[in-house]
């Protein structure tokens, strides 16, 4: 071998060394700038505030940290109902969702506080207690639950839904009412004489219209949302629980993000819980006009103060559960509740 040859096959075998030095390295980069995906679940299609908020906050994220989150938002209860997906989410396969307290108060029974019936006056009263101590303890019991609670939400006022009219209590005795399956929605509606079934959201409809269940109670966003109006079209405004609700995160996925990701997410969710609550103030009307044309009839309650008062024994029997009567009664006059 010649000494020109040799001295271009010693430069060919260092600069092949060197590539296979730094592929490692480069593979390694290109495989850190992939995006990281993560799984959305929502209850419902495209057009509802509970899919919507994801793409509101999917946008300031991708602003934010362009290129490297991929929301992978999965709509229509595809995933299951709120616990089967609250399942998901302790157990990392599900990354993000929303729920509300009352399908998580399985894990933390303090924040059935917010489903007391007739506490909250209206939606600045529940923003104002879920904005100070109350949501900052609650997110921290969450948080030992691997629910990572960034803000809470507002679906709205749950209101009664029949197949008959009713507008008095004593009317509900003896009927069969779906509810979600905690003690505290269960309690109140046997206070009325009612028999109470649970049954997870997705099957709602085939169990009112099949004759499993006589009524159930929800809020006009989602009364138009799962077409109810068809099978219950009698709803009577009780206002009875306002629905709040909470974005999260499972703590696998968190626990995974740096710092600036993290708070770019808080940002993100926050900014998001705001759209969500504007979004339900227009699709309740929304909802209530479709419902409207399909036959949806909407009733006042008569002797409002009886309606409260046969509810009122479920803040007596929950008081030890949700930190005290005091604790009940400190929210109520916040509120200027009566």
């Amino acid at each position: 071998m010649s000494t020109l040859s040799r001295r271009r096959f010693i430069q060919a075998a260092t600069a092949v060394g060197a590539g296979l030095i730094l592929a490692p390295a480069v593979i390694g980069r290109v495989r850190a700038q992939a995006p990281i995906t993560l799984t959305v679940a929502s209850l419902f299609g495209e057009d509802k505030p509970e899919t919507q908020i994801w793409h509101h906050i999917r946008d300031i994220v991708a602003e934010k940290l362009p290129g490297q989150f991929h929301f992978n938002i999965v709509g229509n209860a595809a995933l299951g109902g709120e616990k089967q997906v609250a399942e998901g989410i302790r157990l990392g396969s599900v990354q993000a969702s929303l729920s509300t307290v009352s399908a998580l108060s399985g894990w933390v029974p303090e924040a059935q506080l917010l489903d007391l019936p007739f506490l909250f006056r209206d939606a600045a009263h529940v923003r104002a207690t879920v904005g100070g101590t109350v949501g900052a303890e609650l997110k921290e019991k969450f948080a030992a639950q691997n629910f990572v609670v960034l803000d809470f939400i507002n679906y709205g006022a749950r209101h009664l839904l029949t197949k008959k009219p009713v507008t008095e209590p004593a009317q509900l005795a003896g009927k069969r009412i779906r509810v979600i399956q905690t003690p505290l929605h269960t309690g109140l509606w046997s206070a009325f004489g009612m028999t109470p079934i649970g049954i997870p959201i997705p099957e709602t409809y085939n169990a009112l219209q099949t004759g499993v269940a006589d009524a159930m109670d929800l809020t006009k966003s989602a009364y138009a949302g799962f077409r109810l109006y068809e099978v219950v079209p009698y709803l009577t405004e009780t206002g009875h629980i306002w629905a709040s609700g909470v974005v999260y995160f499972s703590a696998s996925f968190w626990n995974g993000l740096n710092a600036e990701q993290q708070e770019v997410f808080r940002a993100a969710a926050s900014a998001g819980a705001a759209h969500f609550n504007e979004l339900i103030v227009a699709d309740e009307a929304r909802s209530m006009a479709l419902a409207a044309q399909h036959g949806g009839e909407v009733l006042q309650p008569e002797d409002r103060a009886q309606w409260e008062e046969g509810a009122r024994d479920v803040w007596q029997d929950f008081a030890a559960v949700v930190g005290g009567r005091d604790k009940i009664e400190a929210i109520r006059q916040a509120g200027g509740a009566g």
